[in-house]
């Protein structure tokens, strides 16, 4: 599995060298209020496709925060279901305490 692994890395890394080695024109991106910035093309590709990345990754971020609130939520109840069920199993393993009867 490692060896497959590898080998669809070094086959991927080879595609996308390719690529690069294909796409080296220069192009111009247009923004607003007359900027421009000119770059080879995968290079425009390439910082499109990590700042994709990036925001991707940040959308996430309060999902994550709340599951981890979650898990320590439900954490806590299963330590408190943990405690009541180690005293009941306790208090049924004691023998009975005799009634105290008072003259």
């Amino acid at each position: 599995m490692k060896y497959l692994s590898r080998l669809i890395a070094a086959i991927l890394f080879i595609i996308f060298f390719g690529f690069a080695l294909k796409n080296d024109q220069i192009v111009t991106l247009q923004y607003f209020f007359g900027y421009q910035q000119s770059a080879p093309l995968v290079i425009m590709l390439l910082a499109f496709f990590v700042g994709g990345a990036v925001l991707g990754a940040l959308a996430m971020v309060p999902m994550i925060f709340r599951h981890r609130r979650d898990l320590s939520r439900h954490k806590k109840t299963l330590a408190e279901i943990q405690k009541e069920r180690d005293a009941v199993q306790q208090a049924g393993t004691q023998a009975p305490q005799p009634d105290n009867i008072q003259q």
